[in-house]
């Protein structure tokens, strides 16, 4: 089997170990966030960096809120967004006289903020919790999962941010300000946001990204992983306006371990590139921090086969019926194997029902040889997928007699095999 380990040529390729630039100090900055605070070592680390600042007095707030303006400021500067060439965003009231306007037009252009439905951007409103979740998950480039299902009981389905915070809390970066709730027309913090902020600089040094166009590719089909314990995928799109465009892949690490991952692409015209990719992602943390590669591979394992009775289930608690013995033959007649390893099903309503290993395509005849004396024989078509890790099985039970109803009291007929022409 092939199997190629990508190395470095491209950013789909880096292995997710660079850790995010961190100056800790070692004693608080501003006499009002002592070390005992959960905030502490964010804001003084983001303080070190000239990332953000404190009052005059040298005081921090830490309690008091952070504006849209603010915090659009802030932002620019840990993404190290460009802001001298912008354009206007159009906001009634952020003129380019205002501080901000160089920060806000450049996040309005990637698209990672929005205004008021009025045309306003409100740049000294405060800024809610919900809405820093949805702004951090776009300026960061974080994935953005979908379907929530956190529990936040004050979360709305129609609320414009509910897939942000969902994110945030995927990700480990929230816990909602109780198991229930997250509060999200609350205004943050600036304790609150220093912390966020630096968490989700962490976090993003850990996630691998895909991209489409670094495969020669439009977008992204198929997406699937085996394994959800070791990573989450998550397909998502490089334009925040285009959510449902699937043209970057973001890897999330969860423990250390080997998965599997297959996507499929749509290549650019006249392309002779195949259009799939199948590939081992080995989870690792070096150092303290995440490590992810890619190893490219056409492996295909074996394949869970059922073999059951069709439309037979368990009547009156009858107790299971097992195999005594299973063959493995081609439909042309060549034995595969005589004794085939078989396991129960795990479905408790069938009868005559076990579970075989397929490792091969074909076409093949396995005959099951039951411990009450019965005899069934099914047809197992296996299929190898280039883009897939397991083959394409279809079964159907081979029935030597066979009555076909086309109405209640009425019979076709019934055709019945002779013995040994299955």
């Amino acid at each position: 089997m092939k199997h190629k380990i990508l190395s470095v040529c491209g950013a789909i390729l880096l292995a997710c170990s660079v850790s995010s630039m961190s100056i800790a100090a070692s004693a608080p900055s501003f006499q009002d966030v002592p070390s005992s605070k959960h905030f502490a070592e964010a804001v003084n680390d983001l303080a070190a960096r000239n990332l953000i600042g404190g009052y005059p007095d040298g005081t921090f707030r830490p309690g008091e809120s952070i504006t849209r303006g603010q915090a659009a400021a802030i932002l620019v500067k840990m993404t190290k967004l460009d802001t001298k060439n912008v354009k206007d965003p159009k906001f009634k009231d952020v003129s380019p006289a205002n501080g901000s306007y160089k920060a806000i037009a450049a996040l309005a252009e990637k698209g990672v903020i929005n205004g008021y439905g009025d045309g306003r951007f409100g740049p000294n409103d405060s800024i809610t919790r919900a809405q820093m979740a949805s702004i951090i998950i776009k300026a960061f480039d974080l994935p953005l999962y979908r379907d929530p299902n956190h529990g936040f009981k004050d979360v709305a389905h129609k609320n414009g941010h509910r897939d942000g915070i969902y994110s945030l809390y995927q990700l480990g970066l929230t816990t909602g300000t109780s198991p229930t709730t997250y509060s999200p027309n609350d205004p943050i913090t600036r304790g609150q946001a220093a912390k966020l902020l630096k968490a989700s600089e962490d976090v993003k040094t850990g996630i691998l990204r895909l991209h489409a166009k670094d495969f020669k590719w439009k977008r992204f089909h198929d997406v699937s992983n085996t394994n959800s314990d070791v990573f989450d995928i998550v397909a998502d799109s490089e334009q925040p306006s285009l959510v449902n465009l699937q043209t970057t892949i973001h890897i999330v690490p969860k423990k250390e371990g080997t998965s599997t991952l297959t996507f499929s692409g749509a290549p650019s015209t006249n392309s002779t590139d195949k259009n799939y990719r199948k590939y081992y992602v080995h989870v690792k943390q070096v150092n303290g921090e995440w490590a992810i590669s890619l190893e490219e591979t056409d492996d295909i394992f074996s394949t869970p086969v059922e073999l059951w009775r069709n439309y037979e289930g368990e009547d009156k608690n009858d107790a299971f019926i097992d195999a005594s013995s299973i063959t493995l033959e081609t439909v042309d007649g060549k034995m595969v194997d005589e004794q085939v390893a078989f396991t129960h099903c795990d479905s408790k309503t069938l009868q005559y029902c076990n579970v075989i290993q397929l490792d091969q395509p074909g076409e093949f005849i396995a005959t099951v040889n039951y411990a009450d004396g019965k005899e069934m024989h099914y047809h197992i078509s296996s299929v190898a997928n280039d883009y897939e890790f397991y083959y394409y099985i279809r079964t159907t039970s081979i029935q030597p007699d066979e009555v076909v109803k086309i109405w209640d009291g009425a019979q076709l007929g019934k055709h019945v095999l002779p013995k040994g022409s299955e």
